[in-house]
């Protein structure tokens, strides 16, 4: 089957038209099939509202298999623009689907997000943001949100910068909970892992974004990593280059003994097992620091690699 769309860079305005179906994704955009209008947001503001309910205290519950491989499954029926399959799974896990426009970058996503909002303060199992006005091409992961502050605003600026992306936030803080079951970047039984395994299923790749206090590595910026393997390791040191061009300190896990490696981040394990592109980055606070030229400078460096992973 052909696709004819249109692609805008991430860092430029070159537009391409792209002709062929990349192995990751069946149609044009999930968010053609997502149910109701399309609302104007601004999806910075709409995910600091989200985010904002997330305590250490707040509420966690660890979803069963069957509401994992529902919330799942609806996923995969989104992407393959199955609608009524889509919405039946995700009605049966208590989610809905709805195409959202981003008002500021003029982006489409479909926003999975628990159908009631009562409910998702107490289970905390995330929102997903596919994107609906381009082929699937990788995802920013958000694992822990408000723990490593401001993780999750990085990520929305990624996405807005360069098309094709997909959003994963966890829905808790990973101290929530019965002891580490929030945790989703160390646990395999959340939906946050499930969705995660699903896009590496499609040969999705993927940049999970963490943050560390400056006392757990000293004096740097930025630890970049691979995580358990080596797939990632051209995009690794591309995004190193980027940061360091502007002077900021970063280790390089490949080259160096760095703390906060992501070794055994189970989303970049599953990624290594299918041989494919995961970045784990680690920031000091004044990188991320929303409306700072340290965040800019960021998500201009990010953009610079997941263009690769956009241009397919």
């Amino acid at each position: 089957m052909l696709i004819i769309g249109t692609l805008l860079t991430c860092v430029g305005v070159l537009v391409q038209v792209t002709v062929g179906t990349p192995s990751n994704q069946r149609e044009s955009g999930p968010g053609r099939g997502a149910a109701g209008p399309v609302a104007a947001v601004d999806l910075d503001t709409r995910v600091k509202e989200f985010t904002s309910r997330l305590t250490e205290n707040g509420g966690y519950r660890a979803p069963s298999a069957e509401d994992r491989a529902h919330l799942a499954d609806g996923l995969d029926a989104l992407l393959d623009g199955d609608l009524p399959r889509a919405t039946g799974l995700l009605d049966a896990a208590g989610y809905r689907a709805r195409e959202l426009r981003d008002a500021p970058s003029g982006r489409r996503f479909t926003e999975l997000a628990d159908a009631s909002p009562a409910r998702e303060r107490t289970r905390g199992w995330g929102r997903y943001y596919l994107p609906a006005d381009a082929p699937l091409r990788w995802s920013a992961q958000v694992p822990h949100p408000v723990a490593d502050r401001h993780t999750e605003r990085l990520g929305v600026a990624a996405v807005r910068r360069c098309e094709g992306a997909a959003l994963l936030l966890a829905g808790a803080h990973r101290r929530s909970g019965e002891g580490d079951a929030a945790d989703v970047a160390h646990r395999r039984d959340t939906v946050f892992h499930a969705v995660a395994e699903r896009l590496v299923a499609r040969e999705v790749p993927a940049v999970q974004l963490h943050g560390f206090a400056q006392d757990s590595a000293p004096g740097r910026d930025a630890v970049v990593s691979s995580g358990r393997g080596d797939h990632g390791r051209e995009e690794a040191r591309a995004l190193a280059v980027a940061l360091e061009r502007h002077d900021r300190s970063v280790c390089r896990a490949w080259t160096h003994r760095c703390p906060l490696a992501g070794r055994t981040n189970v989303q970049g394990r599953v990624a290594d097992e299918a041989g494919l592109p995961f970045l784990h980055l680690e920031l000091a606070p004044g990188m991320r620091e929303p409306g700072s030229a340290a965040a800019r400078l960021t998500a201009q460096a990010l953009a610079e690699v997941t263009d690769r992973w956009a241009a397919g």
